[in-house]
């Protein structure tokens, strides 16, 4: 039999009060195979970065595979300081969150630039994230109105200039380490559907680090994810799986923070709107499996859960996605048509 195309994991950014290690006993214990850190979790007490030895040992003394590094909350600082929103400060030292945007911007470049050292050292070459609000937070609404240009600016332009010079130390960083970047299309990002991704790419001369973290469950205000990752396949390197529901009836935007009352709410895998099966099988169809199986040299890509309810126990939610992964997308993949044997 073939061997499978996946194997489960598990994203660790929701699971930041755990250490390191806690994160992967609870990993191991709920069946995956590999886990994907987020970068708070190779952080000693001091904010420096653990040495690579000392986290590769932790793998590999639970036999799991380090699958990539979620640098989603410093690259939304990076690209998001310039605005003054204090969205930033969450995901940055009490010390840092005081001081001046440009100061807050510059730290998080060079946190940003020690991290990928540290991703090189390990011999990991896919890291997840979004880019931040490169474009401003009017053009972040996504609201179809007309006040993006006048007669002495244009927010679209400006956000363009802004994300190219913005981002240009850290794409060349990467590029010198074999790293990709795989942006997380999605709502409120400099890239929120798959046009707007193709666009930086363009802006960027088709530079070989932008890269794509396909994730289903952002796809719920008219572009399916199967239009959307059709249209960006060739830059799909990475991979979460989640999923989610519409209540009907509700507006999908509200200012109203509790996801209990929202109209999109994340759930655990088995009860969304999402068809798990056909979203594995869409990567396969982009070439996803292949394409991170060559550049990280692995034997199997990860699907990374990102299971998150609010309703339910975040680590019931999670080990409940590890082992409907594990049991149900860690299938053989075809090795030709159903139609090749008929008439034999």
């Amino acid at each position: 039999m073939a061997q499978s195309l996946y194997h489960a994991s598990i994203e660790g950014a929701q699971h930041g009060a755990k250490s390191l290690e806690q994160f992967l006993d609870y990993a191991k214990a709920s069946g995956a195979a590999g886990a994907q850190p987020s970068n708070y979790m190779l952080q000693a007490a001091d904010g420096s970065f653990r040495k690579a030895s000392e986290i590769l040992d932790a793998f590999a003394s639970r036999s799991l595979s380090l699958d990539g590094i979620s640098t989603h909350c410093p690259v939304w600082v990076h690209t998001t300081a310039w605005t003054g929103s204090p969205t930033v400060r969450p995901f940055v030292p009490a010390d840092v969150a005081r001081k001046s945007p440009a100061e807050i911007e510059a730290w998080a470049e060079t946190y940003l630039l020690q991290l990928f050292d540290l991703a090189a050292e390990l011999k990991i070459r896919v890291l997840p994230m979004f880019w931040g609000v490169a474009f401003g937070w009017e053009a972040a609404t996504g609201y179809p109105w007309g006040f993006w240009q006048g007669g002495d600016y244009d927010l679209i332009k400006e956000g363009q200039e802004r994300f190219v010079s913005k981002t240009a130390s850290l794409r060349k960083a990467a590029n010198e380490r074999g790293i990709i970047l795989c942006h997380e299309i999605h709502p409120g990002t400099a890239a929120m559907c798959a046009d707007d991704f193709n666009m930086l790419v363009d802006i960027c001369d088709g530079d070989a680090c932008l890269g794509v973290n396909a994730d289903p469950s952002h796809c719920w205000e008219g572009e399916s994810w199967e239009s959307r990752f059709l249209k960006v396949g060739k830059r799909v390197y990475a991979a979460h799986i989640k999923n989610f529901v519409i209540r009907p009836g509700l507006p999908l935007r509200m200012m109203d923070g509790d996801w209990q009352k929202r109209a999109m709410q994340f759930v655990d895998l088995p009860s969304g709107d999402i068809n798990m099966q056909r979203y594995a099988e869409l990567l396969n169809h982009i070439g996803y499996p292949a394409r991170y199986k060559q550049v990280m040299g692995r034997a199997s890509a990860p699907l990374v859960v990102e299971a998150e309810s609010a309703h339910k126990d975040l680590d019931w939610t999670s080990a409940n996605g590890i082992a409907y992964v594990r049991d149900h997308l860690t299938w053989p993949a075809a090795q030709g048509s159903f139609e090749d044997g008929m008439g034999s």
